[in-house]
């Protein structure tokens, strides 16, 4: 360290610079017309995007291997990549089969380079679109999301940068004594359940062989990506069907009658009812801040509670035959899952465990102990919230925002990402073992559909009832 005055990686940071674990970020940004060189130099150079220590710290490793951030100065130009030509994987693609073809490339192939900070902007003006990528390391998802967005105005007041909705928990009513002494039972019932199967799952436990499961060495495979696309306001609609449920737990719904449904178009005749597959989810357990905090933050110390701090949920759906009658019946299950999930400490302990091995045991083994989770799972999920309206980057009006990030052993990651009223699901697949992953992306859609059908049902029955009352 010494005059350089370096600074740490955190544990979660050193975990995502190891080979079996590196993740990168990969967002992308549809825009109404293409965006140009100097355009984005300038929105860049100004921003506070490159004022922060992390975008402008080298990733150092001394000789005992440790790795360090090392703050340099910045040359912008070497961070933003020109793609004039039309990118993609044949001549008749649309412009975002295109984007996706080009980032499911990068997501296998293409590392960030450590001679600059682990940033890069790639310009893709033949298709109208930004791609940003992001190293793991530099943060988590929700935080470099509200700094990404500090770029960016709001497309009715270009004063203002975009606003993120918070997310507020309802407060329920007070607990008696004997209630409040069955939720403690049931949070220590349920943590010991959770954790004990999230270190099984380290060791030798895994799902079923699936035609939808990957496993070792499947992260190196070729890949394709398609985007699934839900309008949040049905998807608040399916959540006011069920009391008390979120957004999140409609996501998860979707996603298990949709890999249902795709498990019965792909091999309908070896699935048992009932079949688990084991998603997993990155949870943030700091305080998520929003713009303004972000601003204050610059102006004192950047570095300080920045970084990763993240556990992980291990989130099973169960294969059920199309059969079934009531749609929102997926809702009902993910939701209760969920809530057991949430009441639990296992993504606390999970980090826990996590800090634990990379501290006592190094980062090689606490990166296996991962790796071994995703093999022994199915796929992986995350939802960040975007901007709740619509935004511009240097006056252009920006048409969708999108992310996945570098792929796993899974065979499917699965990355959503709210923006003004739509929520977009990127899909990226080994194509080996999924062939055919825009079928995929409709089973998602079409199973949010039935469940609007059956919530709006629902409610107008509810109005006739109230009308007769």
């Amino acid at each position: 360290m010494g005059i350089h005055n370096d600074e740490p990686l955190s544990p979660a940071g050193r975990l995502f610079v190891q080979p079996a674990t590196q993740q990168i970020i990969n967002c992308v940004l549809g825009l109404e017309q293409p965006l140009g060189y100097d355009a984005v130099l300038t929105v860049i150079s100004d921003s506070l995007l490159i004022m922060h220590p992390r975008f402008s710290s080298l990733l150092i490793t001394d000789n005992q291997g440790r790795e360090f951030w090392r703050k340099i100065e910045v040359d912008v130009r070497r961070h933003v990549i020109l793609r004039p030509d039309p990118v993609g994987e044949g001549e008749n693609d649309d412009d975002e089969a295109a984007v996706n073809a080009y980032i499911a490339d990068l997501t296998v192939s293409s590392p960030l380079k450590t001679n600059k900070p682990l940033w890069e902007v790639h310009l893709l003006p033949a298709h109208k679109s930004v791609v940003m990528r992001v190293h793991h390391a530099l943060g988590d998802g929700v935080s470099l999301m509200s700094l990404i967005l500090t770029q960016f105005r709001k497309l009715g007041d270009p004063t203002q940068t975009p606003t993120i909705e918070p997310l507020t928990l309802k407060k329920g009513r007070e607990l008696g004594k004997m209630e409040k002494i069955v939720k403690v039972l049931k949070m220590i019932w349920f943590t010991l359940i959770y954790v004990t199967e999230f270190l099984l799952r380290g060791l030798w436990v895994s799902d079923g062989k699936t035609v939808v499961r990957g496993g070792e060495g499947v992260e190196m495979w070729p890949r394709k990506l398609v985007t699934a696309k839900f309008s949040l306001q049905d998807m608040k609609t399916v959540k006011s069907a069920v009391n008390d449920a979120t957004i999140n737990d409609v996501l998860f719904g979707v996603i298990s009658s949709g890999l249902s449904k795709y498990l019965d178009y792909r091999s309908p005749e070896s699935l048992r009812e009932g079949l688990q597959l084991t998603g997993v989810a990155l949870v943030n357990l700091r305080p998520s801040p929003g713009l303004q905090d972000i601003k204050e933050l610059m102006k004192k110390n950047a570095g300080v509670g920045w970084g990763n701090k993240i556990g992980v949920m291990l989130l099973p759906v169960y294969y059920h035959k199309r059969s079934q009658s009531d749609p929102l019946e997926y809702l009902k299950r993910a939701k209760t899952m969920i809530d057991r999930k949430k009441l639990s400490m296992e993504a606390f302990l999970s980090h826990q465990i996590g800090y634990f091995v990379m501290r006592y045991f190094g980062p090689k083994i606490a990166s296996l102990l991962n790796y071994r989770v995703i093999c022994n799972t199915s796929f992986t999920i995350s939802n960040v919230v975007g901007p709740r309206e619509e935004i511009t980057i240097a006056g252009i009006p920006v048409t969708y925002m999108r992310t996945t990030s570098s792929s796993l052993s899974h065979a499917i990651t699965m990355h959503m990402v709210s923006y003004a009223g739509k929520a977009d699901l990127q899909i990226l697949v080994a194509k080996d073992l999924i062939p055919d992953p825009e079928m995929l992306a409709k089973c998602f859609e079409d199973a949010l559909i039935e469940m609007k059908e059956c919530a709006v049902h629902i409610s107008n029955m509810r109005k006739i009832d109230s009308n007769f009352i």
